[in-house]
């Protein structure tokens, strides 16, 4: 069986996947008489959306990896599905969202031309990556604890959500003609800087995803395991200067080492999270027999947790195998890229959903502490939902010049 007949298979299982969910959203009201149509409605445009996001991609450009897309819309599927039994307000918000998504997707392999050329705008990222930063420092509104929101007209979007895009774009830019330790110095400071806006934002998990694109971006382009040790130690410096002066992240870390100590209180979140994926054990309680109710935050934060009550453990572990294989397909592309620019860039984009992935999901088991951001294509937010696109687009098309060239 070649790869194209696996690809098909995996799309098939991916619609029975999506009717089955939908189809018991639609049932949960069958004891109350009726049949819930707007979940089965939903269903068939969710597989709709994939079907035809699939099919412009493999109609017309053919040579590229379409695990990428096929991947990235299990995930979703499977966030739509929670976000429904959740609010079906949200999950609504969600297809929308899902929609821009999937035509951003298609538009940035349709439209953009070779991506080489496009290194040579360092300074236009830069500037991007600084205001984007800024803004919520300057502009934004508290949210979660976070001040990273920025609300125009009833519209709210966070703004590091974007800058981050721009700065893999210009982290690609700088170092992809690295000889000497001079050329490290000004991505440093714009690192840094970055950082320390995310950290005025008390935004931490931002923070952590910056640091871990960077330092994998910097290590892939240097090959030099003392500069990664040198950022390790100046990011632990950094950290503990920000546990002294911010009270926030004193009471993260203390909720970490003794969670049950803060039950009541500050931990209150991290301890019903642990006790809903609990209860699910590894089959779950069922879509529509568990409380999810009880999990705050349970749409962004937490869905996880959600999920795994549930749909089971099992579903966790599936959910993070395909993170696992979504990575894996995005740094394929990243191997194969002949000039740097594009390599560094499927690297950065490759390692911020990755360290997004890890971040959320350890905070939310407890294994490090607590930092609200939301899991990648899954959790409800369009921000999130559609810089995900954007990046995974790049990735497709990237992929799409490799096996053009081969």
């Amino acid at each position: 069986m070649n790869s194209k007949d696996y690809e098909k298979k995996l799309l098939i299982y991916t619609y029975i996947f999506c009717i089955v969910c939908f189809g018991n959203l639609s049932l949960l009201a069958w004891p109350k008489g009726s049949i819930d149509t707007t979940a089965a409605i939903m269903g068939l445009i969710v597989c709709g959306l994939i079907a035809y996001g699939h099919f412009i991609i493999r109609k017309f450009f053919p040579d590229g990896d379409k695990y990428i897309q096929i991947f990235a819309c299990i995930l979703t599927v499977i966030g739509i599905v929670m976000l429904y039994r959740i609010n079906s307000t949200s999950a609504l918000k969600q297809v929308i969202w899902f929609t821009i998504g999937i035509v951003s997707f298609i538009l940035i392999v349709v439209i953009l031309p070779d991506l080489k050329r496009f290194s040579r705008y360092k300074y236009f990222y830069l500037i991007c990556t600084i205001i984007l930063m800024a803004l919520g420092t300057l502009l934004g509104q508290e949210k979660h604890g976070s001040k990273n929101w920025i609300y125009i007209g009833g519209f709210g979007f966070q703004p590091s959500e974007f800058g981050k895009l721009f700065l893999v774009a210009y982290l690609a830019s700088a170092l992809k003609k690295y000889e000497h330790y001079k050329d490290l110095i000004e991505p440093a400071i714009v690192v840094m800087v970055s950082l320390g806006f995310m950290v005025l934002q008390k935004d931490l998990g931002s923070a952590l995803i910056f640091f871990g694109i960077s330092v994998t971006m910097l290590y892939i382009a240097t090959s030099k395991l003392k500069y990664v040790i040198t950022c390790f130690g100046l990011f632990a410096a950094g950290s503990f200067v920000s546990f002294q002066l911010f009270n926030h992240l004193r009471v993260r870390v203390a909720i970490w080492k003794d969670v049950w100590a803060y039950a009541n209180n500050e931990g209150y979140q991290v301890v019903q999270s642990m006790i809903a994926i609990a209860s699910g054990g590894l089959f779950g309680t069922g879509l529509g027999q568990g409380h999810p109710e009880l999990v705050p935050v349970n749409s962004t934060d937490f869905i996880f947790a959600s999920i795994s009550e549930e749909m089971g453990g099992l579903m966790g572990f599936a959910i993070i195998i395909m993170y696992f294989l979504l990575f894996y397909r995005c740094m394929r592309a990243a191997v194969y890229a002949e000039d740097r620019f594009s390599a560094l860039i499927a690297v950065g984009y490759s390692s911020m959903i990755a360290t997004q992935v890890l971040v959320i999901v350890g905070g939310v088991i407890n294994l490090i502490p607590l930092t609200g951001i939301t899991l990648p294509l899954i959790s409800y937010g369009g921000s999130s939902m559609v810089t995900t696109f954007f990046a995974l687009g790049v990735l497709q098309k990237i992929s799409e010049e490799v096996i053009r060239r081969e």
